[in-house]
């Protein structure tokens, strides 16, 4: 299956999550009502009562959904309430120590193969036990939680199989299915906590008149036991091969299965378990088994078992990674001659691009590793830090072709920002300038991930000055839009974490004005004949579901960027299939000509990240990513 089958998948695992959940309600529905018979004394006598049936059934349903409600609303600013219900503390480049920043080095690296926003990361600082977990929404607002027993105990490479192993989570659409059952099953451990409660309140009930209150708050403890056995169960079913598929996602993405399977070898040895009462929750969101080990955690585990793991990995495709280049041999490679694209450069065709969105091949992680390695001192540095990263961000939009412009947009600036900032803009400006453009996006995303600690007032602060400074331009590039498109998208999270993406378009009726207006504009980038970009155009056109049913315009739909951005939004809210065919029609505009421009790669790649449909880097053995000759020191 390929990323938006994956998705698609998650859809209808969601719909039977949904039923599942309908069942355990209606299993603790008679539970309650059978236990109400005998603390009321009315069983043996009378088993059927159809008042105190529905009144059962109403309070049940009303307490369950109050629970599962405010735990939903809870979780609507994404997976970084997770991470801090589970002791996390947030990990800043500026202030990790050594083992901090291998990690977030290996993050960012698997960021930019894949193409999506650099996750922030947690680090559970007093779990020393082995385990890591991903959570969020989208690929665009995913945290990484990591337990500092997997910083102390595993190698480089098992770290990087742990973090593959997350990403693939992140990439497959599992996230947003594990927090949603989060929210739901927390209002089937309502129950148990108002048993609890009650049990705690040491009866004033006399025994003749009835069980004493306490005891029915133990009757609703083991039938909340019930309800917590049910959520096992659910979580055990959307789980299981969720992880076998992580598992081998990770040893694609690295190329090395010796270090997951040195991550499983350890684990049979060591634990994996950990301390938060937080973790029973989540404990399906982990890469290892997060709770004590039970008769009923046996039966109903969220994860298989570690020799069923090793076996699996072990055997996966040996044949096919021994055929494979090494990982030294790529990151050489890389490090020669870095590129920007797909494996195979200009003789990529439409269907890897659709195939490759949503995974990493190692060629790409090695690229990743080899940009990251070689980017100046200063941008290592000023991605790491508040100003640094802001001043970045400006820099992108300053024109360093037109200096008559470039003076206009400093002068706007010195009116709106402090010197200090300005200063590090040009600064930073002068260093981009030697890049080549190719290189532009992965720098977005690293000074994204800094960028995002800010309030939501700074981060749309920030969009406006970006903006600013494109109109001081006098007209919009291609590159500013994609600029402005990708940092506003990336910032949504920050600006406004409680907003979610939520599917409203199940039809291609629905969009396709949208996605006549998208494939037009891929046309007018990627040619300059008026032939060349119908003929594009229309190619396009005759990819997207039931086109031979829909009115088809001869020429190219005329737009502007205005037109364009709206309609990028509104394909966001698209079903996953609805998308493939979007991203499909997207690639056969751009490789008509069996060439990729840099323009076309930077607006094709930026409208499926604003899809959140991730796309790796192009792989074009013909550019060279920097222009610099200087070497820079091996990344930890």
């Amino acid at each position: 299956m390929n990323f938006f089958e994956h998705q698609d998948r998650a859809r209808q695992n969601t719909q039977q999550l949904i039923g599942l959940f309908s069942l355990s309600i209606a299993v603790m529905i008679m539970a309650i009502y059978i236990a109400t018979l005998f603390l009321f004394r009315m069983a043996p006598r009378i088993w059927w009562h159809p008042g105190l049936f529905l009144y059962v059934t109403g309070i049940t349903i009303i307490a369950i959904a109050v629970g599962s409600l405010y735990k939903i609303a809870c979780l609507r600013e994404g997976g970084s309430v997770i991470a801090q219900e589970l002791g996390g503390r947030l990990l800043l480049p500026d202030t990790a120590d050594e083992q901090g920043r291998q990690l977030l080095n290996i993050v960012e690296e698997m960021a930019i193969a894949s193409g999506i926003s650099v996750p922030e990361v947690y680090l559970l600082e007093r779990e020393t036990s082995i385990n890591a977990f991903a959570a969020g929404f989208t690929p665009n607002d995913a945290v990484i939680g990591v337990t500092r027993g997997t910083l102390q105990h595993l190698s480089r490479d098992e770290l990087q199989g742990v973090i593959g192993h997350e990403f693939s989570h992140i990439l497959n659409g599992d996230m947003r299915l594990n927090l949603r059952l989060v929210g739901l099953l927390h209002g089937i451990l309502f129950i148990y906590l108002t048993g609890e409660l009650l049990w705690r309140i040491r009866g004033s009930s006399r025994e003749d008149k009835g069980l004493p209150l306490w005891a029915f708050g133990l009757a609703l403890m083991a039938i909340g036991g019930i309800g917590l056995l049910c959520g096992r169960m659910i979580k055990a079913a959307v789980s299981r091969q969720r992880e076998f598929l992580a598992d081998a996602s990770a040893v694609q993405f690295t190329r090395n299965p010796n270090g997951l399977t040195g991550v499983f070898q350890k684990l049979q040895k060591m634990d994996s378990r950990l301390i938060s009462p937080a973790a029973e929750a989540a404990s399906h969101m982990f890469f290892g088994n997060a709770l004590n080990p039970s008769f009923w955690e046996n039966m109903f585990s969220t994860h298989p078992p570690l020799a069923e793991r090793i076996r699996r990995v072990g055997g996966l495709n040996v044949r096919n990674l021994a055929a494979m280049p090494s990982r030294n041999q790529m990151r050489t490679s890389s490090q020669e001659s870095l590129t920007m694209g797909f494996a195979g450069g200009d003789n990529a065709t439409p269907e890897q691009i659709v195939n490759q969105v949503g995974s990493v091949t190692p060629e790409h992680f090695a690229h990743a590793q080899a940009l990251l390695s070689q980017l100046p001192e200063s941008l290592r540095l000023g991605v790491r830090e508040q100003q640094s990263a802001m001043a970045i961000a400006l820099a992108l939009a300053l024109d360093t072709e037109n200096l008559q412009i470039q003076e206009r947009q400093i002068a706007w600036l010195r009116e709106v920002q402090p010197a200090d900032l300005v200063e590090k803009t040009l600064e930073l400006s002068s260093e981009i300038s030697q890049l080549d453009p190719s290189i532009r996006l992965p720098l977005v995303d690293l000074a994204v991930s800094v960028l995002r600690q800010n309030s939501a007032k700074e981060c749309q602060s920030l969009c406006k000055c970006v903006h600013g400074l494109v109109i001081a331009t006098g007209s919009l590039s291609q590159w500013h839009f994609v600029l402005q498109l990708i940092l506003w998208h990336r910032l949504q999270p920050s600006i406004n974490p409680t907003s979610a993406t939520t599917v409203e378009f199940t039809a291609i009726e629905q969009i396709w004005p949208d996605s006549l207006l998208v494939l037009s504009a891929l046309a007018h980038v990627g040619h300059s004949q008026p032939d060349a970009i119908t003929y594009a155009f229309r190619s396009g056109v005759f990819r997207l579901l039931k086109a031979g049913e829909q009115e088809k315009p001869e020429t190219p739909v005329t737009c502007n960027f205005t037109e364009l951005k709206k309609s990028i939004e509104r394909l966001r809210l698209a079903t996953p299939k609805l998308k493939q065919a979007i991203v499909d029609a997207c690639a056969h505009t751009v490789l008509l000509d069996n060439k990729v421009t840099p323009s076309e790669a930077d607006l094709l790649r930026a409208i499926a990240m604003t899809l959140d449909c991730p796309i790796p880097p192009f792989l074009n053995p013909q550019r060279s990513v920097s222009k610099q000759k200087q070497s820079s020191p091996k990344r930890s």
